[in-house]
């Protein structure tokens, strides 16, 4: 086989592979960007907050901790909405319940369906838990962009390498003397 044969073969192929990189790391960009603005958006529509600096909320040893980084902040983030799913409402939905759960108490509430203190507390943990599942799902997402923005800085990486390894062998193709066989 002629050796510019051979560079042709490769350096186009590397070619090839250089723009599917390149196009697998828009892709990424695109999709780590959808995701990180429609979880901002869906959060920001909540209107949710933290408790300010100094609250009461805060000075608990089980949520201060975790969530005095974000003291009266909105909550726009994934980081944020997991913070304050585990640590805020995760607290205060276990001390109304208890420290039973949404199924142990409706379970009781089914054998004694007239008490009206057991039915708030089952929709309040109904609810409350709903939203530690919406907000556990924003988080999510958000970790699934942050690992979208990974490959496509990855792939982008790994398309420019490709790309300069290509153009190296196109050069290589010009320079090569047309009579040159592979292993000589």
């Amino acid at each position: 086989m002629k050796r510019r044969t051979l560079d042709a073969v490769l350096s186009a192929s590397g070619a090839v592979v250089a723009v599917a990189f390149l196009a697998a790391s828009a892709l990424g960009f695109w999709g780590a960007n959808f995701t990180n603005t429609s979880v901002k958006e869906q959060l920001s529509q909540q209107q949710i907050y933290f408790p300010p600096h100094g609250s009461e909320a805060l000075a608990s040893p089980q949520i201060g901790p975790f969530l005095n980084q974000y003291a009266g902040q909105q909550l726009t983030t994934g980081a944020q909405a997991k913070a304050y799913a585990d640590h805020f409402l995760a607290v205060h939905l276990a001390f109304i319940g208890g420290g039973k759960t949404y199924s142990q108490l409706s379970a009781e509430l089914m054998t004694d369906p007239t008490n009206t203190a057991l039915q708030e507390q089952v929709a309040t943990l109904f609810k409350g838990n709903t939203l530690r599942g919406l907000l556990m799902n924003a988080y999510a997402f958000s970790v699934f962009g942050e690992i979208a923005m990974v490959a496509a800085i990855a792939t982008l990486a790994l398309g420019v390498l490709m790309a300069i390894l290509a153009t190296l062998g196109f050069r290589h193709y010009r320079q090569t003397d047309d009579t040159m066989t592979v292993g000589t």
